[in-house]
């Protein structure tokens, strides 16, 4: 059987049956399949040199293999969204798609069967026979939502590099990437009616090397951002390849770097908010914003331009953050306190209820719906809102039952900053072990959910928070391989999570470690970190024994 991850519904090969050689094919593209033709052509044409010309007007095949692109739409009645059938004989390959995305899947499953030489962005060696088994694949989803969160606030990641994860994202058959993009220590996104939020708040003069316990600094000077620009090339370049981008702007609270920009967005009337600069360190900052109508207009801005750069048929969805917002200046604040007794909400926990609530409502108007992170729980929130539950499954649970859609990602089983073994040499280690077997158990649904509320639970997403990770490398070896064990369990039906087949996935992963390799992830071996990939020293903060199921 071939090693394909995630691991399709069927799939049955059969050398016994023939083989297809697929020697310089044609490709046949059919109404709709335009853009799965065009990455085919661009990256099976890269590693394996073939043109893959259409068809001449009347010709037949003739001696020349060819791979055919189909869109059936009756599959998605039978099969669902983003389903396919992979079809192989001697003299071809048949792709067929129930939509565009289906189809997508579909070539990257032929991109694999291809073996890792198909991953790469230059010819193999002259003579590479490029052969397949006779056989065939049926697959589908099982969720809408399978997804990763990036944060490159706390450490930049350029463009490319967010372009390549893009790219890796989709073939793992993954369609989310949602960008942390504010933050105490970094904004990263070019608003042009507040030119400061990049020219001051893009910036930090150096960085804690380490968890924040460490005596340890990186004294050079770090930032970026994505210009307008940027912004759109990474959504239509996520957008062909049937990723959605969630852009995330926090508020109330992670708001330090809004706030060095543009003072007069903090709380003033107790703190020198001119005299703040972008954070340095991490951990959860107390300088949050104010609540006065002054600092919605500004941010309503923001999100203007915001969703101009991300169009709603791609990101419908928009995330407001919402969570780990400290209280003390608000308590300390004689205007926060009039602004509560004005609105005539419950104390500060009302206060930050009302910022989520006026976004929601707002963004509602404009087509669009708010997620954010479980604390938006707290005072309630509008039919169409969502939540991402992040402390555990309770939010989401919550959530759910009361009707609200949900992202499950709980800290405590697909955080991919928290460290993969207990051994010395994990670079920086934060957290619980989540090996790539936990990560493979991992299961976004809990049994306590009714049936109606989980029909609420649109998937799932592993985050990746970036305090320690400095650069692609360190992003790459947190990431990877445990992304592909979050994959399948967000792409197959699996059984439950203590019956699942670890060692036949680990079997797979043989395979899936050579396109890693072709690819150039910096992954994490199964036996341990590489010499370069640790970090001696450098304290991180692991935290012992099994995690709560929360």
């Amino acid at each position: 059987m071939p090693e394909l991850i995630p691991e399709p519904r069927y799939a049955r090969f059969d050398r016994g049956a023939g083989e297809c050689a697929l020697d310089d094919p044609l490709l046949d593209v059919g109404p709709g399949a335009e853009g799965t033709a065009r990455w085919l052509r661009r990256e099976l044409g890269g590693a394996t040199g073939w043109e893959l010309p259409p068809p001449a007007a009347g010709e037949v095949y003739g001696g020349r293999t060819v791979i055919r692109l189909v869109l059936r739409p009756e599959l998605a009645r039978s099969a669902g969204a983003q389903s396919y059938e992979l079809h192989v004989a001697q003299r071809g390959v048949l792709l067929e798609g129930a939509d565009p995305a289906g189809l997508f899947y579909a070539a990257q499953t032929l991109r694999q069967l291809l073996g890792p030489e198909a991953c790469r962005r230059a010819p193999a060696a002259p003579g590479h026979a490029w052969r397949l088994p006779v056989g065939g694949v049926q697959d589908g989803p099982r969720f809408g939502w399978r997804g990763m969160m990036l944060d490159v606030a706390r450490h930049f990641m350029p463009k490319d590099g967010v372009l390549r994860y893009v790219d890796l994202l989709a073939a793992h058959k993954l369609n989310v990437l949602h960008l942390h993009l504010t933050d105490d220590q970094g904004w990263r996104v070019e608003i042009k009616r507040h030119p400061r939020l990049t020219e001051v708040g893009a910036w930090r003069p150096r960085s804690r090397w380490g968890h924040r316990a460490s005596p340890l600094w990186n004294e050079t000077p770090h930032g970026g951002f994505y210009t307008q620009d940027d912004i759109r090339e990474i959504v239509a370049y996520a957008a062909e390849r049937h990723v959605r981008v969630v852009p995330e702007i926090d508020v109330p609270g992670h708001s330090q770097a809004a706030i060095a920009a543009y003072p007069e967005l903090g709380n003033t009337d107790v703190v020198d908010t001119a005299a703040l600069a972008v954070w340095d360190d991490w951990g959860v900052n107390e300088n949050v914003l104010a609540p006065t109508e002054a600092v919605l207009r500004f941010y309503e801005g923001v999100f203007e331009e915001l969703l101009e750069l991300f169009p709603a048929d791609v990101s419908p969805f928009v995330h407001v953050g919402g969570d780990e917002c400290p209280k003390g200046q608000w308590r300390a604040s004689a205007a926060a306190q009039e602004r509560i007794r004005e609105l005539g909400v419950d104390g500060e926990d009302g206060l930050q209820s009302w910022f989520i609530r006026h976004f929601d409502g707002w963004l509602a108007e404009r087509g669009r719906r708010l997620i954010g992170w479980d604390e938006i729980l707290e005072g309630g929130l509008a039919p169409g809102a969502a939540v991402s539950s992040w402390r555990g499954y309770a939010g989401g649970i919550a959530a759910a039952e009361a009707g609200h859609d949900v992202v499950m990602c709980p800290e405590q089983q697909v955080y991919l900053d928290h460290r993969q073994a207990d051994g010395p040499d994990e670079p920086m280690p934060i957290g619980y072990v989540r090996s790539l077997e936990d990560v493979y158990r991992f299961e976004p649904v809990p049994p306590k959910l009714s049936a109606e509320a989980a029909a609420h639970v649109l998937g799932a997403q592993a985050n990746v928070w970036t305090e320690v990770m400095e650069n692609r490398s360190r992003v790459d070896y947190q990431v990877f391989p445990r992304l592909a064990a979050f994959a399948e369990v967000v792409w197959s039906r699996l059984p439950e999570p203590g019956e699942r087949d670890f060692a036949g996935f680990e079997a797979r992963m043989g395979g899936h470690y050579r396109r890693l390799d072709a690819l150039g992830v910096d992954y994490r071996p199964p036996g341990g970190p590489l010499p370069w990939q640790r970090r001696p020293g450098v304290l991180g903060r692991p935290i012992e024994g099994e995690p709560p199921n929360v």
